[in-house]
């Protein structure tokens, strides 16, 4: 779930516009509910005066047998009246006795609500307890002579806190008319609250679903396309809608890439333009060559003149390598890595390929094969030998070449990654080349989104090509001990962690 909410957008805008339908409802209710209690009370407690008001006049009136059928006639869930021949002179005493007559059931009145919903007429009863501790010390009082308007003496008091009010009126026979109210206090939290409630949330979570979705999708096309300009594929511009936010990106992002392929472009042409142009003096170098009449000087200055030549076409190749010109398909990878170790042990070189299962990834075909084949090529000629396994994790594709030679110091290790660096000291093409084949191969690998790792043995070396994967991450197969352990080796390493020497 909280995975959910931090990665979509959609989930997120609903999140916090439903936080703000209820922080705001409960704001509104904080501000509202206290003077909306405040007046239900004044005006229940104002029809339950001008109630017992008249019911003073009725009980007055009726003849003695009629007196009882008349207050039970009267009476609500909420209300009681009874008459007593004493006045109630201890108000706590009253108060429980208000309990009591509250606990007596109605004879003649009808919850219509509740009858309705299928129920049956239930009194508020007031707790004895807390009657019982509330309202201590308050005793009878009198209310203005204005508001009773009635020449019976009468006074009342408080129970329950201030939700009972009690009243006793004076008859003209010397009896007592006794009228008590009580209302529980209400809750906010109803059903038509909690229906209007989520009506809103709904109507909120739709709105936040058509906004996360108006906003997210052009968000993510913009990675994919980032994505993939990342792995060097050539894209068509992006389409420029959406919020005004969203077009700028998408538009600036466009110049972006724009602005990026025509450096590298002109990059190329520059680099071509250059070895053209230096092919004209080199053929005067080597024509004039032809004059020296020392033999011995004469081959040395041919010598230098081949390794410019070389060194030229050499740098215009990896110039146009490292463009995006190839496009980007979809490629049995396990069919490509197989087919370089065959060509490469049909030459003679003893290179074995662990076969995998089938791996479909889109590349830039013709420069992966480049890349694989100039580290295979690295493994044979310094380690001797060159075995090549294919890895799959959740995240990445990962081709680990491995070799019994001396390996790359530590502090070199990002050097040999430079044009034209060799580890090898003499300039012999035939030993040590001409120092491009891991720059190349480099560059193809973060051209894909990816990067090459390597990672020491006591015998040997493992250069690993991790490539992103692009899918979903399929269920893998079940994997040997050994292939696990490899498997951590090339984690270790792509994480920037130090891995000590292992066993071959």
């Amino acid at each position: 779930m909280i995975r959910t909410w931090t990665r979509s957008l959609a989930a997120q805008v609903i999140g916090l516009m439903l936080t703000a339908l209820l922080v705001a409802q409960a704001i509104t209710f904080v501000i509202s509910w206290n003077e909306h209690s405040k007046a239900l009370d004044a005006a229940a407690k104002s029809e339950f005066f001008s109630r017992a008001r008249t019911l003073t006049r009725l009980v007055n009136e009726a003849a003695p047998p009629l007196r009882q059928q008349v207050l039970t006639a009267s009476e609500t869930g909420d209300s009681r009246f009874w008459i007593t021949d004493r006045e109630a002179a201890d108000a706590p005493a009253w108060r429980l006795e208000a309990v009591k007559q509250f606990a007596r059931p109605l004879e003649n009145y009808v919850d219509l609500v509740r009858v309705f919903e299928g129920g049956e007429a239930v009194a508020q009863i007031p707790n004895a307890n807390k009657v019982a501790s509330s309202n201590h010390g308050e005793d009878w009082r009198t209310p203005f002579q204005e508001l009773w308007a009635l020449p019976q003496p009468v006074k009342y008091t408080y129970f329950a806190g201030a939700r009972g009010y009690g009243m006793v009126v004076k008859l003209d026979d010397g009896r007592y008319l006794n009228s008590a109210f009580y209302m529980k206090k209400g809750s906010w939290w109803t059903s038509t609250s909690l229906r209007s409630l989520v009506l809103t949330a709904l109507v909120l979570a739709v709105i936040g679903v058509l906004i996360g979705s108006r906003i997210a999708r052009p968000l993510k096309s913009l990675a994919i396309a980032a994505e993939a300009l990342g792995r060097g594929e050539n894209l068509p511009p992006l389409e420029e809608k959406g919020p005004e936010e969203i077009r700028r990106t998408a538009a600036a992002f466009n110049q972006m890439q724009a602005r990026l392929h025509r450096f590298i472009d002109d990059r190329t042409k520059m680099l071509a333009a250059i070895g053209h142009d230096l092919r004209t003096p080199l053929t005067s170098l080597r024509l004039r060559t032809e004059f020296v009449k020392d033999e011995q000087i004469q081959q040395k200055m041919q010598a230098t003149i081949e390794e410019l030549q070389s060194m030229t076409e050499a740098a215009i190749a990896f110039a146009r390598g490292e463009s995006t010109e190839e496009e980007t398909r979809p490629i049995q990878l396990e069919a490509l890595v197989g087919s370089i170790c065959d060509d490469q042990e049909d030459l003679g070189n003893p290179v074995t390929f662990v076969r995998a299962a089938k791996i479909t990834y889109r590349c830039r075909p013709d420069g992966l094969r480049r890349a694989v084949r100039n580290i295979v090529e690295n493994a044979v000629r310094y380690g001797g030998e060159a075995k090549v396994t294919i890895l799959q994790t959740k995240a990445t594709v990962d081709i680990v070449v491995e070799d019994r030679g001396p390996g790359i110091p530590e502090e070199m290790r990002e050097k040999v990654f430079a044009p034209f660096f060799r580890l090898e000291a003499s300039r012999n093409k035939q030993t040590g080349g001409i120092g491009l084949g891991l720059a190349i191969a480099r560059a193809v690998a973060r051209q894909h989104g990816g990067d090459i790792v390597f990672i020491s043995k006591n015998i040997g070396m493992r250069t690993i090509i991790s490539l992103p994967r692009h899918d979903n991450g399929d269920p893998e197969r079940p994997l040997s001990k050994r292939t696990w352990n490899l498997r951590a080796l090339v984690e270790r390493a792509r994480r920037g962690r130090r891995v000590k020497p292992v066993s071959p």
